[in-house]
């Protein structure tokens, strides 16, 4: 019972701290020193504690300045050749201030972290992000604001084409009642929680062809309970796994799982669907490849 315990105080843990980090990237704060363009070419020593903006470096072709990351930077695998240095509850700013940034990018919730580097005279980008719209704007603020504007432009120019044709391709087809799930116990279905009616997860599930089945409540993240689970009745659930890689085996058994509530319409017709990956979760130039695998899951 003891081991039991300590097993779900390690995950309750691990859950408050990414459901911390998703909604500080939905919570909208105006950055002090506003994305700028550099003339004289930008800053060239880059700390990002925002995986999301760190994707966005890579893509728009600045990753040569990054120096260091936070500890929940995955992607692109050459992030892990930098210092890692924290995250939004954790950061090391030691090790940060050692790494003599000129830029810095974080949350807007990190204010203490914020008051030390402006304290020190270390520029600062403080990420924004409210919906999937967000996403090509921030690359676009990005980009202006390291000096490489037209690239970013390029870039979210063709993940915005890209959004449009996967939501051309589901255009007219039944949009089935979906709860999409973002975290639940190991190995349980205790403490359930779904992407709500707000923010890039709610977009793109609508945008894939979906009726958020609690789109209704306009909150980035819902606690499920079972009753609800049974009143709603979702015609398809998706449940989201990302942080680690799972076998074919685990996802199985994750998706069995879901046999205990059959009661719901979704596990009754066999249209509950385990995926697996960061692009789900991580708001940056990878939101076409959630939104297309979303699409073909609902729409085969």
């Amino acid at each position: 019972m003891a081991a039991a315990a300590a097993r779900l105080t390690r995950w309750q843990r691990r859950f408050r701290a990414l459901v911390a980090i998703i909604g500080a990237t939905l919570l909208a704060v105006t950055p002090a020193t506003g994305p700028r363009p550099a003339p004289d070419g930008g800053p060239r020593r880059i700390v990002s504690l925002v995986p999301a903006v760190t994707e966005m470096f890579f893509a728009i072709g600045a990753d040569d300045r990054v120096v260091g990351v936070s500890s929940y930077d995955r992607f692109p695998p050459a992030v892990d050749r930098l210092p890692r240095l924290g995250g939004l509850l954790d950061p090391n700013v030691e090790g940060l201030l050692g790494l003599a940034p000129d830029l810095v990018v974080l949350y807007g919730t990190q204010s203490d972290l914020r008051r030390q580097l402006e304290r020190a005279g270390i520029a600062v980008f403080v990420y924004t992000h409210r919906d999937l719209a967000d996403v090509t704007a921030t690359l676009r603020a990005v980009g202006a604001r390291v000096g490489a504007g037209a690239r970013a432009e390029s870039v979210a120019g063709r993940i915005e084409h890209e959004l449009t044709e996967v939501g051309r391709q589901v255009q007219g087809r039944p949009r089935p009642r979906t709860l999409l799930v973002i975290g639940h116990e190991p190995h349980a279905l205790r403490q359930l929680q779904a992407s709500g009616g707000y923010g890039f997860l709610h977009d793109l599930l609508v945008l894939a062809g979906a009726e958020d089945a609690v789109g209704d409540l306009k909150r980035e993240s819902v606690g499920v309970s079972l009753e609800m689970l049974l009143a709603r009745s979702p015609e398809v659930i998706l449940d989201l796994h990302y942080g680690v890689s799972l076998s074919a085996e685990r996802l199985e058994a994750e998706r069995q799982l879901w046999r205990r509530v059959s009661a719901v319409t979704a596990v009754k017709t066999g249209r509950v669907h385990v995926l697996a990956g960061d692009e789900f979760v991580v708001p940056g130039p990878r939101v076409v490849l959630a939104a297309r695998q979303l699409a073909r899951t609902l729409h085969p």
